[in-house]
């Protein structure tokens, strides 16, 4: 099989290349403190959709700088007893999706929580307030300010584990059966969320974005969804004077750091011929969870 990347036997044993910065754990303990301080000011809305199978609403919450998140909520019919919970989230650029395309876990009997990313194609809203590039790239929104807090995965990361809180404190879901799906971005989003609420049971990432960043320039692939890197470094550094300080700050939003500390059962998808996100940045991220944990090649997958 043709390959773009490493042969399979040293993806295994990869461990990725971007640097982690020395205050990694503490950034992300006080953030976690600070998301968990802010009102959540929950609203729910009917919408003009609705199914035989499912209740549907237009769900919204307050994240951290204030940002009202949307959140399409499907709740299944009938409910007798307390019921799981799925999370989904979308790719780089996307939104929530078809209210249609998620009926299918309601008829099973599962909540579904498609949460639209801040300042993407969904009804979320961007807080803004950065210095420097804001015409195009999430990745380096706020890489220009002094604080790393200001950079907007630190934003949309938190989002995803206060969706997760909010989930498990509905009288309605089972928290111990809250699970969570995507893949590209919503691969990625699926990793930040297991690993800043690790009471996540229960992941599916497919071909996760945001990982490894230094990898996907040294392979010449800061194209596509990474192509910001590039038009960065054209516009802002072109002679790469501060190119170790671009990706230690970079450093902070790369899910590899945070994977160890996802706690729940994962099954994740990876493409080996994948030249968007390259198959050791994925590794670079599985290969330091120390969960439970299987991988599939994602086109391979009906042989």
């Amino acid at each position: 099989m043709p390959i773009v990347d490493m042969p399979i036997k040293e993806l295994e044993q990869y461990k990725g290349v971007n640097p982690k910065p020395s205050d990694f754990d503490e950034y992300w303990d006080t953030s976690i403190a600070e998301m968990k301080a802010v009102d959540p000011r929950v609203t729910m809305k009917k919408t003009e959709f609705q199914s035989p199978v499912a209740e549907c609403y237009d769900m919204y919450f307050t994240g951290v700088k204030e940002a009202r998140i949307h959140v399409k909520y499907l709740r299944p019919k009938n409910i007798t007893e307390k019921i799981p919970a799925v999370l989904q989230f979308h790719g780089y650029r996307g939104n929530s999706g078809d209210w249609f395309e998620k009926l299918g876990y309601a008829a099973s009997g599962m909540a579904v929580f498609a949460m639209d990313v801040r300042g993407q194609g969904g009804k979320s809203e961007d807080a803004g307030g950065v210095c420097g590039n804001t015409v195009h790239g999430h990745i380096i929104r706020g890489l220009d300010e002094e604080n790393p807090k200001k950079l907007l995965y630190h934003d949309i990361f938190l989002d995803t584990a206060e969706l997760a809180g909010i989930v498990m404190d509905m009288e309605d879901i089972d928290d111990s059966k809250v699970y969570a799906m995507g893949g590209s971005q919503g691969g990625a989003l699926t990793l930040a969320c297991a690993s800043l609420e690790p009471r996540i049971a229960k992941i599916a990432p497919a071909e996760p974005f945001l990982c490894d960043y230094k990898r996907v320039w040294d392979m010449d692939l800061d194209l596509e969804a990474y192509g910001e890197l590039r038009e960065y470094f054209r516009l802002f550094d072109p002679r790469h004077e501060r190119e170790e300080e671009i990706f230690i700050k970079l450093g902070y939003i790369d899910l590899q750091h945070l994977a160890p500390r996802i706690k729940a059962d994962v099954m994740m998808f990876t493409g080996l011929l994948d030249k968007i996100c390259p198959p050791s940045t994925q590794y670079a991220a599985y290969n330091k969870m120390h969960c439970r944990k299987k991988t599939r090649d994602i086109s391979r997958l009906w042989e």
